[in-house]
């Protein structure tokens, strides 16, 4: 049965307006949501095992520490621990970027990937891929603090253009295309840059073979070859 799968772009803007709908509740005093706003936490523990999830534990060092934070305040929260008693565990953080450093070694700096529909997620951290599908259609790219990479030098368009949608908050989305694909940029910056860097070409087809849709605010979204 087909399905449609849901991008990390949608799941965290849909957990963004429903925080801020909880909050607005709460402070014009149309309910009372401090019950909820104690499991705030939870949903900061749920986006850094989704990005784990997503970069396949290539992206390692952020979730996990987004992770443990947010775990922590929800223990806090509850009254479960104090803060003093949190404080203690501080020695966990380099436990993790020990880990992580040892698991780097032992996985390729690229991972390669022949969907059609390209989805990447990096928090607090680097996420790199390189497509190879002959049908690329498109993708959503995000990077929260943290960058993503995707190289499509080996890729064909399915169904010009493909799109991708790119949001960098405090991070950076580098897409590297074919020297000859015809690329369309739409991307909102605030107080970032969005730019395709590629040296222009004589003969170029009018035809647009990519359109990169988003928004960055303090990171940039480029287009490389």
């Amino acid at each position: 049965m087909a399905y449609t799968r849901v991008s990390s772009q949608a799941l965290l803007g849909g957990g963004i307006a429903l925080l801020g709908a909880v909050l607005l509740l709460y402070t014009t005093q149309i309910f009372d949501t401090r019950f909820v706003l104690d499991y705030v936490p939870s949903l900061f523990v749920f986006i850094g095992l989704y990005a784990l999830v997503i970069s396949r534990l290539r992206n390692v060092v952020g979730p996990l520490l987004i992770i443990l934070a947010a775990g922590a305040w929800q223990l806090v929260a509850l009254d479960y621990l104090t803060a003093g008693e949190v404080a203690s565990f501080w020695p966990a953080v380099l436990v993790v970027f020990g880990l992580s450093v040892v698991a780097g070694r032992f996985r390729r700096r690229t991972a390669v990937v022949d969907n059609a529909q390209i989805d990447l997620l990096a928090l607090f951290g680097a996420n790199e891929r390189r497509a190879t599908v002959r049908e690329f259609v498109g993708g959503d790219l995000t990077a929260l603090f943290g960058s993503v990479e995707l190289d499509l030098r080996d890729t064909e368009v399915a169904t010009p253009p493909a799109r991708i949608n790119a949001t960098a908050l405090f991070g950076a989305v580098d897409i590297t295309v074919p020297r000859e694909w015809n690329v369309h940029m739409d991307v909102l910056p605030v107080l970032g840059a969005a730019e395709d860097d590629r040296l222009r070409h004589e003969e170029e087809h009018e035809e647009i073979d990519l359109v990169v849709t988003g928004f960055t605010a303090f990171g940039a979204v480029s287009v490389t070859d």
